[in-house]
């Protein structure tokens, strides 16, 4: 059987239960992100608070991005085939990053929205805002335990993004509570830029990670230092170079590298080696490794060897 169809079965087989179930997570946070957009649009109006509108734009450009990682999510399950070697899970990489990327650009708009109330604060309706409070929680609570059983980057970043939101919608509540028995309207803009600043420090991180995965960088766990000397310390070869290490979207990781080996030793010996090898780099979390082994007198024939 040609390789490139070994990979494919491999990686289909794999991937198969854990993106139907990572899809199917996404579909329902995004049903029940839209379902409660909805709702907060019709009770910011209502309660005239700053804070559930903010949060009702924030959740509209959820929406948006949730049902792009609905369908990247489920694209990404396609094994592996002769345009893309390594499967379609990337994809679901993309969507992450779209995702973080509407969130951040939703959270410049609430604060150009909400910072003018600070200074010119509106009255709102508190009970109101008390009853939209729990059904905030309870929505996006349901969502965020839903989330919590995927793995996926892109599970994590919308499971991050429903968890803010259930964080936002307990700080209503408070402070709901206070309006109902003390008239301080400028809380409501208050909390609603402190929302708007803990999403945006969490945005950040987030993008980061994900563009390091996009642009296939080295994971952020993972010391490549650490992996050489293992490498060197627990079998016999004499040196490792041009190592690349990459990660598909977060779960899966990826080793290249060249390892030079003394001139006597013969194919069993090689053979022994990249065992030993593979058996360390699969308890290290490689999941798909590649190996070219160079005799020591040998040269190598890559001008970019590290």
């Amino acid at each position: 059987m040609p390789q490139i169809e070994k990979d494919k079965n491999n990686y289909h087989s794999n991937d198969h239960q854990h993106n139907h179930h990572g899809t199917s997570n996404i579909k329902f946070a995004f049903f029940i992100n839209l379902i409660f957009t909805i709702l907060e649009i019709i009770g910011g109006l209502w309660t005239n608070s700053m804070a559930i509108l903010s949060d009702a734009l924030h959740d509209f450009g959820d929406s948006i991005s949730l049902g792009l990682a609905w369908f990247l999510e489920g694209y990404s399950k396609k094994g592996a085939d002769d345009k893309f070697t390594f499967g379609y899970s990337r994809f679901s990489l993309l969507g992450a990053m779209i995702n973080g990327l509407v969130l951040f650009i939703g959270s410049f708009i609430i604060l150009y929205k909400a910072v003018p109330r600070i200074f010119a604060p509106e009255p709102v309706n508190a009970s109101g805002m008390f009853m939209f409070a729990i059904v905030g929680i309870l929505f996006n609570g349901a969502a965020v335990i839903k989330l919590n059983k995927g793995d996926s980057i892109n599970e994590k970043v919308v499971s991050l993004h429903l968890l803010e939101d259930v964080l936002g919608w307990t700080a209503v509540l408070i402070v709901s509570i206070v309006l109902m028995y003390k008239d301080i309207p400028v809380l409501d803009p208050i909390l609603s830029i402190g929302i708007t600043f803990y999403v945006l420090f969490n945005v950040y991180k987030n993008l980061k990670e994900v563009l390091n995965l996009f642009l296939q960088g080295v994971p952020e766990d993972i010391e490549i230092e650490k992996i050489r000397s293992k490498m060197q310390e627990n079998t016999e070869i004499i040196d490792i170079h041009h190592i690349h290490i990459w990660s598909l979207k977060g779960e899966r990781v990826f080793l290249s590298a060249h390892v030079i080996i003394d001139d006597s030793y013969c194919k069993e010996d090689i053979i022994n080696i990249k065992k030993e090898l593979k058996s360390l780099l699969k308890k290290e979390g490689f999941e798909h490794v590649t190996l070219e082994f160079e005799f020591e007198n040998e040269k190598c024939d890559d001008n970019n060897c590290l």
